[in-house]
């Protein structure tokens, strides 16, 4: 099985640059301002793309991360309509991998079956539930590879050389190195300790890693890029989505446009 996402890793290697992984939350602020910000995504430099899926209950998501997932959830955005984004997306890109990034509850009260069905058929490449651990492989994990979809796995500081074999056993796609302690976008990751870590990770995988939860500006993304091989970019990018939004919360002119300002001048670091 090749998924886009593993077309997308081997054709940047060639090219001798890591990726950048945008994350954006589905439906923030409004379904057609998101779907405008997705479709837009590819042309400022990205190479993959992050939807978050919008739950009331997040564990490993920041401030701005749960706000955006509140403003989606209260303009109206459902599971059903995330999965209706993706197939407006592939309309006009079918290149651009898509990874589906959230929590298991909602795929389970949808029906895991019936999700990866409809996930597939929409254009999804794979999938990141934060909440599943290795020890729950068949609930969700399994049933995904053998549905052709990648089930991407977190590694975290506190993966060390023996959790790490049970953590990448069935992960596929690429590893979401998580390179700070705690939840997404709060601190500053101690860049000497991700490179480090990296190295060690690629003792126990052949898999590509990519860096992400904390990184924010272009200069960052340039220095993991030296030895990851993709940068995830999210919690910048979803305030800058609330930064450009009126007292009500509202977009304006600039919502689209800031986001993807942002994604270019982060691209631009990653591929210097």
């Amino acid at each position: 099985m090749t998924t886009r996402i593993d077309k997308r890793f081997a054709d940047l290697k060639k090219e001798g640059r890591a990726a950048l992984v945008t994350f954006v939350t589905a439906g923030d602020p409004d379904y057609a301002t998101s779907l405008e910000i997705i479709k837009g995504l590819p042309k400022a430099g990205a190479d993959i793309i992050e939807f978050g899926m919008p739950f009331t209950d997040p564990m490993a998501d920041g401030p701005a991360i749960q706000e955006a997932g509140l403003r989606a959830l209260k303009a109206g955005q459902t599971l059903v309509k995330t999965l209706a984004m993706v197939k407006s997306f592939r309309e006009s890109d079918q290149a651009t991998p898509v990874v589906l990034m959230g929590y298991y509850n909602p795929i389970y009260l949808y029906g895991v079956e019936r999700f990866l069905a409809d996930a597939k058929a929409a254009g999804v490449d794979g999938l990141i539930i934060v909440d599943l651990p290795p020890e729950e492989d068949e609930e969700l994990c399994l049933p995904t590879i053998k549905a052709g979809l990648n089930f991407i796995r977190l590694a975290t500081p506190t993966t060390d050389d023996k959790r790490a074999p049970t953590v990448l056993r069935n992960t596929s796609g690429f590893v979401y190195y998580v390179s700070v302690l705690g939840i997404t976008g709060t601190k500053t990751p101690d860049l000497k300790s991700v490179e480090q870590n990296v190295i060690r990770l690629k003792g126990h995988t052949k898999l590509p890693i990519a860096v992400g939860f904390g990184v924010k500006t272009a200069e960052q993304a340039r220095i993991i890029a030296k030895s990851a091989d993709g940068v995830v970019v999210g919690t910048a990018l979803v305030n800058a989505v609330k930064n450009n939004l009126t007292p009500a919360g509202k977009p304006t002119p600039e919502t689209v446009k800031a986001v993807h300002a942002l994604v270019s001048e982060i691209a631009q670091g990653v591929r210097s």
